[in-house]
């Protein structure tokens, strides 16, 4: 199909001013969404302290920006609509930007598919307004107006009506909204932000509200994001705060066992500006690699900061995207950075597993009448308790020895409770571990618990002198597939370093002759047959590091102490002890958490005692 006719020249010609502003508006203004991003934007650069977002029907007909910034004079409201004018650079450095905006095509763009009001006044100058409607600019009036600007877009891409037609529901276009307001929210915690929907003849809706918060950057940031993103989020994350190389990484990371079922919690920003970056987030999932399965998901809000001249954000038209000078450095920092944060969270796991598991325990509502409420008491001494248990005790019949007990107590002494994770009371069904601490109690899965034990001891003999290897005293001989074979084969020297010897034994069987001596006796087809899995599930995007860390992974749970194993009370203590000097131990190897803590005072909610 030709666009023209057969032997003739097409003519080349300017586009008028018209038609480059709304080719301009179709990189900027995607949807209703990336309107609000740019008018917001616009008011932060302007030193707004309070901005307040307007929309209706999904910003298809209505968004209003109002702010407090420092405002603009008549004079400069012409220049604010026209087509690469800004106050924000003057052309000569475009590798020195230190602020959101610096094109000057926002304006242009939606007065050129919209009906765009400007209303400003800036301080000692009298207030004006200026109305674009499909790129045709009106006269500058009078207007009453307090300091600030308010930006009034209506009807948006009514000048462009085909554009319409690929706009999603008024509700999905909302839901965008609200998420560029947050996310700008999460950049400027001392910045207050209010969004509302209007609908005609009714009371705005307030649909989110941030006020502005005081303190230093970190405890506003703190406060912020608990009104975000839910006081769930901040009590489980842990505070970043790591510089290297002129470069800063700030923000929160969320613990392991607080992963998502998707990557919506997920925030980073460069120098303060919303990006969705790959190469950062994929740093981000890198740094999390060893503690959650590949269907979970991290929660961080990252801000990496460094010399404007080190990143270029004049990437896209919307600039979302960024490119750095030294992507390395930037992808190391997030990676190290994190690991270390969560390297000093030790073993502690989220308060979201203990919220989770009383909320399984509470039984259903009944609809009968409820019961006097019973306050509870004060708690008796451990010796007052031990009287009233021997007295309580029933007595052994006359002429009958005593019987002997079934139960078996864990000794401790009281001391002991003052652990983190408490002392060893009770094993039950061969797997779980109760423990008693000072407030309340501890339930411990043993196998997952100690298979993130082998996996971390396996990971530090790696790095300090490599896996010691026990010698076979007959090699075992794994058939396997031709594939299967050749991938082994193909990495056979790293597995040597994993202390796991193989070789080619004819055909497609391969001799095993060494394994990992801290897995002791192990099946090694099984253990062959694991890594062949693990292989299989990481492909070829992982680097061979992490590859052999997922290997690894695999091999701890053969070393672990399986489910269904009688554990003796110092077996237990000595692994609850080991829990609290293990970094990364309150989650498995698969971000699951090991032990589920319930505080004395929610147990006794659940019985109606409190």
């Amino acid at each position: 199909m030709t666009l023209h006719a057969p032997n003739i020249r097409p003519i080349i010609r300017p586009l008028d001013e018209a038609a480059i502003n709304r080719i301009a508006a179709g990189e900027v203004v995607e949807r209703p969404a990336s309107a609000v991003k740019e008018l917001v934007e616009n008011a932060l650069d302007a030193g707004a302290r309070r901005i307040a977002v307007d929309y209706s029907a999904g910003g298809k007909l209505l968004i209003r920006v109002t702010d407090d910034g420092c405002g603009m004079t008549p004079d400069d409201l012409p220049l604010a609509v026209a087509r690469h004018a800004t106050s924000k650079i003057d052309g000569s450095d475009l590798l020195n930007i230190r602020s959101f905006g610096f094109r000057g095509e926002a304006l242009a763009s939606l007065g050129s598919v919209g009906r765009l009001t400007l209303t400003s006044r800036a301080e000692g100058h009298d207030g004006s307004s200026l109305t674009v409607a499909g790129g045709r600019m009106g006269p500058v009036r009078p207007a009453a107006a307090t300091r600030g600007t308010v930006i009034e877009l209506r009807d948006l891409f009514y000048a462009t009506p085909a554009r319409l037609k690929f706009l999603r529901s008024d509700r999905a276009e909302s839901q965008a909204i609200a998420e560029v307001v947050r996310r700008l929210a999460m950049a400027e915690p001392q910045v207050g932000f209010t969004l509302s929907e209007v609908t005609e003849g009714e009371a705005p809706r307030v649909i989110f509200r941030a006020d502005p918060l005081s303190g230093d950057f970190f405890e506003s940031l703190h406060g912020r994001l608990a009104g975000v993103l839910g006081a769930d989020f901040i009590e489980n994350a842990l505070k970043i705060d790591v510089e290297r190389d002129g470069l800063r990484l700030t923000g929160y990371a969320a613990l392991p066992t607080y992963s998502r079922g998707s990557s919506v919690q997920q925030f980073v920003f460069v120098n303060g500006r919303p990006v969705l970056d790959r190469m950062l987030l994929g740093a981000l999932r890198v740094a999390y690699f060893d503690f959650l399965s590949r269907d979970r998901h991290p929660a961080a809000v990252l801000n990496l900061i460094c010399d404007p001249e080190r990143v270029d954000v004049n990437v896209h038209p919307a600039k979302s995207e960024v490119r750095f000078r030294e992507p390395e450095a930037a992808r190391s920092l997030i990676i190290t950075g994190l690991r270390t944060a969560l390297s000093g969270a030790g073993h502690r796991a989220s308060t979201t597993v203990a919220d989770a598991t009383l909320a399984a325990l509470r039984p259903e509502p009944v609809t009968q009448p409820s019961f006097p409420r019973i306050y509870q008491m004060e708690r008796p001494s451990q010796s007052s308790l031990t009287r009233s248990f021997a007295y309580q005790a029933p007595e052994a019949p006359q002429g009958f020895a005593e019987a002997p007990t079934a139960r078996v107590e864990t000794p401790f002494t009281p001391d002991d409770t003052l652990h983190p994770l408490g002392a060893a009371r009770a094993q039950v069904h061969e797997n779980y571990i109760i423990a008693q601490t000072a407030t309340g109690m501890v339930i411990v899965d043993q196998h997952a618990a100690h298979e993130r034990l082998v996996y971390e001891r396996l990971k530090r003999q790696m790095a300090e002198t490599g896996i010691k290897a026990q010698t076979l005293l007959i090699p075992e001989i794994v058939e396997l597939s031709p594939t299967d074979a050749s991938r082994l084969l193909e990495i056979s020297d790293d597995l040597t370093a994993l202390g796991l010897t193989i070789e080619p034994f004819g055909g497609n069987a391969i001799a095993v002759r060494e394994t990992p001596a801290i897995l002791g006796n192990v099946s090694a087809a099984a253990l062959l047959r694991d890594v062949l899995d693990e292989l299989a599930d990481l492909g070829q995007s992982q680097s061979l590091r992490a590859k052999m860390d997922a290997i690894l992974s695999r091999m701890a749970c053969h070393g672990s102490i399986r489910s269904g194993r009688q554990m003796r009370a110092e077996e237990m203590n000595a692994l609850l002890r080991e829990m609290e000097a293990t970094p990364h131990s309150g989650q498995c190897n698969h971000g699951r958490p090991t032990y589920v803590e319930l505080k004395l005072a929610d147990i006794e909610r659940l019985f109606g005692r409190r």
